[in-house]
């Protein structure tokens, strides 16, 4: 059997290899998505392992009707922010040419939650969950930083 070419053994790797080296922008921004990728990931962990996914203990939400469902959805919740948060890792620490891509779509993600949240769609009985206030302080933020990872690199200035 004829062995695989480097190039063809790379093509069938899970994680291919890092694109660091064709990211320009500032390591901050890439930095700052590492930070949200923690956000993401425990959030995720409390929604998905917490008996109540954190439904009642954090968010104060009353489970005695429909609690189950309630639980369910934030598990599945929870699960969805797991993955998307170690896509967005893998990102900041090796794919970080993707890092505006990313920033990009957490701004997007972001501003839909705060739409859901405090738009017409919001909390019926007026309650707003503690991510609805980060959410609001993320969205400039997540903005700053991508514009950041968009700049063109700085020459330097040789003496």
């Amino acid at each position: 059997m004829a062995e695989l070419s480097q190039q063809e053994d790379q093509t069938l790797a899970v994680l291919p290899p890092s694109t660091n080296d064709r990211y320009n922008g500032p390591r901050a921004a890439a930095w700052f998505l590492t930070l949200m990728s923690i956000i993401t990931i425990v959030p995720g962990n409390i929604h998905t392992f917490l008996p109540d996914g954190g439904a009642g203990v954090i968010a104060g939400r009353d489970l005695s009707v429909n609690g189950d469902t309630i639980i369910r959805l934030f598990a599945w919740a929870g699960a969805t922010q797991i993955v998307w948060g170690i896509m967005l890792l893998l990102i900041s620490l090796r794919y970080r040419s993707f890092v505006p891509l990313a920033l990009g779509l957490l701004v997007l993600e972001r501003c839909i939650h705060t739409w859901t949240m405090w738009g017409p769609k919001g909390q019926a009985d007026g309650y707003l969950p503690p991510e609805a206030y980060v959410t609001v302080v993320l969205v400039p933020l997540l903005l700053g930083f991508l514009f950041l990872s968009l700049r063109a690199p700085r020459e330097s200035k040789a003496p």
